[in-house]
């Protein structure tokens, strides 16, 4: 199912419920560049003979600027040009180097997306944040460019661990807690194994978020005020995740655990909603709590991109479905961490 979404930047034909051989109806097989990792490569390699495919390693560790002059080389190797259309197949990772790649590759070539991994599909391949990672600090080097498509085919989940169920269902949770109390109660009711069992359901969930995500985007691409709330739960995430070598999932579930923490003491947040936010991720196999070591997490927060002076915008909760941007200062959040660091 065919849905165009208008970006201040550009239009993006989201292809929901799809398949991935539909990919040859929407792009010129012989101008086509197909970059994926190397587990996907392997086990869909019957996906990839049509056109040419540059493989890279697999892992957050790859998200860097090595690969991507590595990845130019390749581009120019199998001459690629202007008129190419670039192709990422594969999770977060692979989106994010992709997005990049191809916004600078010769100062802009076409893109899409083929996200395969069910956090792809609801965050990360969405709403044109790309970029790499210098050492600890996730996405410091990037831009905002809108793929050209994006194609949705649940067929890549089956072959996902039950690890990368969960982290997708983080995601999941986060558009419900900031937005849609409805879906958080529909979340209550079922399991990773229902939505595994019921495509339907699945696909319709998919495009749900998708939609939360496009409606925070189209009304502030370049992220300096509403868009802002998408980060509920990334903020300790980003540093949790890159400290621990945690999936970022599993940072995020983390990360909104410790910002309902914060909005009991700033906004009033009932601990009720706390306890419950904490028992569907645990029902989503996500944890609530981690050893942490709440000195060394700020020494990277302390270089955030939200940071301002000496403060930090912090998305909080007032209750679920009601989400609010508040610059917290450094202190208040290196007391938050210490103070969840005494009780873990």
């Amino acid at each position: 199912m065919l849905q165009q979404v208008n970006f201040p930047s550009g239009t993006v034909n989201f292809y929901f419920d799809g398949e991935f051989n539909a990919l040859w109806g929407i792009c010129d097989t012989e101008k086509v560049v197909i970059i994926t990792n190397d587990h996907l490569a392997a086990i869909y390699a019957g996906y990839f003979k049509k056109c040419t495919v540059v493989v890279i390693q697999h892992g957050e560790s790859n998200k860097t600027i090595a690969t991507i002059t590595t990845l130019t080389k390749e581009l120019l190797q199998v001459e690629a040009t202007r008129k190419t259309t670039v192709i990422g197949v594969g999770g977060g990772v692979i989106t994010d180097i992709v997005g990049f790649l191809a916004s600078v590759y010769m100062r802009g070539v076409s893109f899409g997306f083929v996200p395969t991994t069910l956090l792809a599909m609801v965050d990360a391949a969405i709403g044109g944040k790309n970029g790499v990672n210098v050492g600890l600090y996730k996405n410091i080097i990037g831009l905002i460019a809108q793929p050209n498509f994006i194609l949705f085919d649940t067929h890549f989940l089956q072959t996902l661990p039950e690890t990368e169920w969960s982290n997708g269902f983080a995601e999941i949770i986060k558009y419900a807690c900031i937005f849609d109390a409805p879906m958080l109660d529909e979340l209550e009711q079922h399991s990773i194994s229902y939505y595994k069992q019921n495509t339907v359901a699945l696909n319709l969930l998919i495009e749900r978020c998708a939609g939360w995500k496009n409606k925070t985007v189209i009304a502030d691409e370049k992220e300096t005020g509403i868009r802002k709330l998408l980060n509920f739960g990334h903020t300790a995430a980003h540093a949790i995740e890159n400290l621990y070598e945690l999936p970022h999932g599993k940072a995020v579930a983390v990360g909104m655990v410790i910002a309902c923490l914060i909005a009991e003491q700033q906004t009033g947040l009932s601990e009720a909603v706390t306890k419950r936010i904490k028992k569907i991720l645990q029902r989503y196999h996500l944890p609530v709590s981690i050893k942490l070591d709440a000195r060394k997490a700020m020494q990277i927060l302390s270089m955030d991109k939200k940071r301002h002076d000496n403060q930090i915008d912090y998305i909080l909760l007032n209750d679920i479905g009601d989400a609010v941007i508040m610059p917290l200062a450094l202190n208040t959040i290196e007391n938050a961490l210490i103070a969840y660091e005494s009780n873990n």
